[in-house]
């Protein structure tokens, strides 16, 4: 059976007319999909024959919510949601004063081995499929009753380690029949895949890059991130100018501030260097404890950021929330896998 939700509206209306079926039908499932059904039977304006064929050939995906934490702090919510083969992938809902911004998932685990992060912790078990990624925003939406405004793809997985199925996805979201999310109300998180941004400059997309670099040196970089060792910084730093010459649109350098190892003046320095040129953001993250990994927070974050901005550099330090709901990604999905015996079920 096929996945209906992974499909565009096109897609579906071309499959309706093989079937001998009226166009305007694909506008209609389109937009049943994206508000949530979860079975062909709720669309209560197509002719039960017409249901019946769709049941026989496709099938709708929808998660089951396996845990659900609300903050006590700040509200932030963030939800641990079991997919079809029992996997389970991470989704957080956070308020800002610009409305409500969902960070999702594009992978089951991660393979790129950064050490500060959780969700790398039992590698990568499989790719979301488009339906997947977009179940995150309409479900979360409509489980807290909240508009949700913006989408960081900043969760499990690395967004360019599944490109073909997050340009999918951006379609899909993007679309004004569907949760009509515009690309500027989009950042994507990326550790630093080359071809991966090199390609994405291509399809020249309004929404926001941002860069995983927590380290301006080779050495420190592939410390802690294992990437480096096959897109060496220099390289990131050169596909990073050439995306911001090809696109115009500014890019957003994310920077976990990790005690003794990436948090020093001359560090500072040299990321100021490497950023002349092209209009950068930094943006400096208190590191999260994460069991597993012997890196700690820095206690160096503002004489950071006060060392960035003396080049000129803008930088901000992001605010903290969820601290009391396992706020590090990955660590709600890490719990429910040794629940399970240490394995996804």
């Amino acid at each position: 059976m096929t996945d209906i939700k992974s499909m565009t509206q096109g897609e579906i209306t071309d499959a309706l007319k093989a079937m001998g079926e009226s166009a305007f039908r694909g506008k209609q499932i389109f937009s049943w999909l994206h508000k949530g059904v979860r079975s062909f039977d709720e669309m209560s304006n197509l002719p039960k024959s017409l249901r019946e064929k769709l049941s026989a050939e496709y099938f709708i995906t929808s998660p089951e919510i396996a845990r659900k934490q609300v903050s006590a702090l700040d509200g932030t919510m963030k939800y641990l949601w079991r997919l079809s083969d029992g996997n389970c992938i991470e989704t957080v809902l956070m308020s800002y004063h610009h409305g409500n911004t969902v960070c999702i998932s594009s992978q089951v685990g991660c393979r790129m081995g950064c050490k500060f992060c959780a969700s790398t912790v039992a590698g990568k078990v499989r790719d979301l499929r488009p339906s997947e990624m977009i179940d995150q925003v309409l479900f979360t939406q409509l489980d807290s009753g909240l508009e949700i405004s913006n989408i960081v793809l900043m969760g499990i997985g690395e967004p360019l380690d599944n490109r073909d199925t997050v340009l999918r996805f951006l379609e899909l979201v993007n679309h004004p029949d569907g949760l009509n999310i515009g690309m500027r109300h989009i950042s994507l998180s990326t550790c630093g895949i080359v071809p991966g941004i090199d390609a994405l400059a291509k399809e020249d997309l309004q929404l926001t890059l941002s860069v995983s670099l927590h380290a301006p040196d080779s050495e420190t970089r592939s410390r802690i991130m294992p990437v480096n060792k096959a897109y060496d910084v220099e390289d990131l730093f050169a596909a990073c100018h050439r995306y911001f010459k090809t696109t115009g649109r500014r890019i957003s350098f994310e920077y976990a501030m990790i005690d003794g190892v990436n948090d020093n003046d001359w560090q500072a320095d040299l990321l100021a260097r490497k950023i002349h040129g092209m209009p950068g953001h930094v943006n400096l993250i208190p590191l999260n404890d994460v069991v597993e990994s012997e890196l700690k927070p820095s206690k160096r974050v503002a004489a950071f950021q006060k060392r960035l901005e003396s080049h000129g550099i803008t930088a901000t330090v992001r605010r903290s929330l969820g601290g009391d709901i396992d706020a590090s990604c990955g660590q709600l999905r890490r719990k429910e896998m040794e629940k399970q015996g240490g394995e996804e079920i």
